[in-house]
């Protein structure tokens, strides 16, 4: 549910208006990548450039090959950034959690959206037209520091996801899902159902069941209804070759 400071404030901003008490909105912009180590006074010039989008759950947000005309950031939810391809099968690229962005890259590359991104959750977005960055880029050297950042980590993770689909077993792509996407002890993490696994790791749905089962009868993991519960983590780890 948005809290109903955060519903004011998108109701007021629909409206042209905006508003003096903009602490909520300050919060939610120093938690991004983009904003981090800005100033009070410099995230003041941010923040009028800013519109808020609330999206349900399963709503496209963006369409791959639209034109790419604002960068995203996740406030509260999940986004998933996706490619499909001719025949419907879809590869889940990332998933954008608060203090995350998304459609970057196209947007700075003055081209066309490269994925779609859909909502997996109800989800508040903040978003920054194209020509409104650029502007604060040229004013605010922190910010284009941050970006390029970003940008380098973004890159990573793509390489990361090249590797693990050309090298990695399907197992270990499922162990290092698993690791990446744990709960936290307040359960914030959204829960991943097999499909979204599958689309993660470039894989069949069917050969997630069977991953899970493998890792369960290992005493890896134990399966609770729709529920992936971890029982050694060291030993994913191991089983994924990385150092989550």
């Amino acid at each position: 549910m948005i809290s109903p400071v955060v519903s004011a404030l998108r109701d007021n901003l629909e409206a042209g208006i905006i508003l003096d008490d903009m602490a909520v909105q300050t919060e939610s912009l120093q938690s991004n990548t983009y904003f981090s180590g800005l100033s009070p006074e410099e995230l003041v010039s941010i923040q009028k450039h800013i519109f808020e989008k609330a999206v349900a759950r399963g709503e496209i947000v963006i369409f791959e090959g639209d034109p790419a005309r604002a960068v995203y950031f996740v406030i509260s939810g999940v986004v998933k950034v996706f490619k499909t391809s001719t025949d419907g099968k879809e590869q889940i690229i990332y998933l954008a959690r608060p203090g995350d962005s998304f459609n970057d890259v196209p947007v700075f590359g003055e081209g066309l959206s490269l994925a779609s991104a859909e909502a997996m959750t109800q989800v508040v977005l903040y978003g920054m037209e194209k020509d409104d960055l650029e502007a604060s880029l040229r004013e605010l050297p922190k910010l284009a520091e941050n970006i390029l950042r970003l940008l380098s980590q973004r890159i990573e993770q793509l390489i990361s996801l090249v590797e693990d689909l050309s090298f990695r077993r399907v197992t270990g792509r499922v162990a290092k899902i698993l690791l990446e996407n744990v709960e936290d002890t307040n359960g914030q993490r959204h829960r991943l159902t097999q499909q979204d696994m599958a689309a993660m790791a470039g894989t069949a749905r069917e050969m997630i069941g069977r991953s899970l089962k493998l890792l369960e009868d290992e005493g890896k993991v134990r399966l609770e209804h729709n529920r992936v519960v971890i029982t050694d983590k060291e030993a994913l780890r191991e089983i994924a070759g990385v150092g989550i």
